[in-house]
């Protein structure tokens, strides 16, 4: 553990892909500042340590999800969660992030007082359940947005009655033998699509049970583009160029997509066609009742889910769960599956903050009812920021952005002389809709506690890079949309609540 004082000028809170992120722009940027960082786990890596399925990978290009600082090496557009965890743990060593790192710490509450411009961070430390204090004049919230502890399970009825093994893919166990055994994966998302060709290379059988269908796109392990420019060019330039391929070439599809919903359905049910053969029931299993990207997009590298299903390893059926059996699940259609092994993979849990309470001026804030700040801060919360990604897109995209712009207003803030910033909402009524707009079940499982965002900048969080170049690393600092404040000054009473 490193000597730090309890005091800091900007905390940290997460040491995952994100927090990373953030501590290498606050010491090449903010020089002068002193920061910390607080983790709850015992390692480096956030969800890339977390998740320990079979095949757990990311679903978006590495060139992107990786730090523009330090160029992910290598040509394989999604990599496997051991190869990202490395990488993350290598750039904190590198760059000596890792000895700024408090490990052991869960932030329980965080207590901002404008009379003393600084944040009272309550913390527990897990060796011990002792209660800890740290302050700080600025709060980065690298947390995440789902909960560590637990995932979402349904209610099932006679869950308890089956003979077999139930696991949920946040919770993995390291010594789970699935060789030659029954698998039954209950979900469609992301994490059904990765596990299911997996286990299938050493499983007897995988049974996909969805109760509605997702959209799958096979797009090749490595793109060939980005082949042959580090085949003809040196390998900083050919990784800039590789980077800024994948952001162009994913949000132009994503701008496709929601511009001509019906066309991008047909060509994903085309292509999914083309793998599975004529005779495959495509629209029963892979023609979702939502148009494309109302719901993240799932990827097979290669097809390799497709491929799965075609050489008998993967069945998937489109049904719902009625209940457990001692050998299995029951289906609303009256069918039963056996298995020995069934797998949840129904979702996420969200928890914004990482659980944290967060308290201005002794006034509990409802994040529910703040609207978001250029996607980084929230109205009427001086002095913190929160590290959110893109949902169409990579997360480090907008993560890395944010960082930038909480170094630039740091460092604005210090030029001026300024302690305390807070976006303000406009007194108007404006019409608002939660920040994220997808309709996946975690996210409707959370609306009450999702932020609200406007139509217009800069209330609005928009899913598109280009735009947030131009807001959070070109766009003017003081807006009239921030409340700046210098010591003895009294800031502006609060507008609680969204309108």
């Amino acid at each position: 553990m490193p000597a730090l004082s309890s005091h800091a000028d900007v905390l940290i809170v997460g040491a995952g892909l994100s927090g990373i992120c953030a501590a290498y722009y606050l010491q090449t940027r903010c020089p002068t500042k002193r920061y910390a960082i607080l983790e709850s786990r015992d390692t480096i890596g956030g969800t890339w340590d977390l998740f320990r399925y079979p095949g757990v990978r990311s679903d978006s290009d590495m060139h992107t999800l990786g730090y523009s600082f330090r160029p992910w090496r290598g040509l394989k557009s999604m990599a496997d969660g051991p190869s990202i965890l490395q990488y993350i743990k290598e750039t904190a060593q590198e760059y000596g992030i890792d000895r700024q790192i408090r490990f052991g710490y869960r932030v329980q509450r965080a207590v901002w007082s404008s009379v003393e411009a600084r944040w009272t961070v309550e913390a527990m430390r897990m060796s011990d359940g002792s209660p800890t204090q740290f302050t700080c004049s600025f709060l980065f919230m690298c947390t995440g947005y789902y909960d560590y502890a637990r995932g979402y399970t349904p209610d099932w009825p006679d869950i308890d009655r089956f003979s077999g093994l139930v696991v949920h893919p946040q919770q993995w166990p390291d010594d789970l033998d699935y060789a030659g055994k029954r698998m039954i994966i209950i979900g469609s998302g992301a994490t059904a699509v990765t596990l299911a060709p997996a286990l299938a290379e050493h499983a007897a059988h995988v049974t996909i049970v969805q109760r509605s269908p997702t959209y799958v796109a096979a797009l090749p392990a490595e793109d060939p583009v980005m082949r042959r420019l580090y085949r003809r060019l040196p390998p900083g330039i050919a990784y800039r160029l590789s980077r800024w391929w994948s952001i162009g070439v994913g949000m132009y599809f994503y701008t496709l997509a929601r511009r001509l919903p019906d066309a991008t359905r047909r060509n994903l049910l085309k292509q999914a066609q083309a793998y599975l053969g004529p005779d495959f029931d495509v629209e029963t299993h892979f023609n979702p009742r939502y148009n494309p990207w109302d719901q993240r997009l799932c990827v097979a590298p290669d097809g390799d889910l497709f491929r799965a299903i075609k050489a008998g390893r993967v069945s998937i059926v489109t049904d719902q769960v009625e209940r457990f059996t001692t050998t299995g699940i029951r289906l609303a259609s009256g069918a039963e599956l056996d298995a020995d092994i069934i797998v949840t993979a129904t979702g996420l849990v969200l928890k914004p903050m990482g659980g944290a309470q967060i308290v201005v001026d002794g006034v509990p804030v409802d994040l529910g009812k703040t609207l978001t700040y250029r996607g980084a801060m929230f109205s009427d919360v001086p002095n913190l920021a929160l590290a959110f990604g893109y949902t169409n897109a990579s997360w480090t995209l907008k993560c890395e952005l944010i960082a930038q712009y909480v170094c630039r207003l740091l460092n604005y803030m210090d030029k001026h002389g300024y302690v305390q910033c807070t976006p303000r909402r406009p007194n108007r009524l404006l019409p608002v809709q939660p920040a994220v707009t997808l309709t996946s079940g975690y996210i409707k499982r959370a609306l009450e506690t999702i932020p609200r965002q406007g139509r217009h900048a800069p209330w609005k969080a928009h899913q598109n890079y280009l735009r947030d170049v131009l807001s959070l690393r070109l766009g003017r600092l003081n807006d009239g949309s921030l409340e700046f404040i210098r010591p003895g000054q009294q800031p502006a009473p609060a507008v609680r609540g969204a309108q």
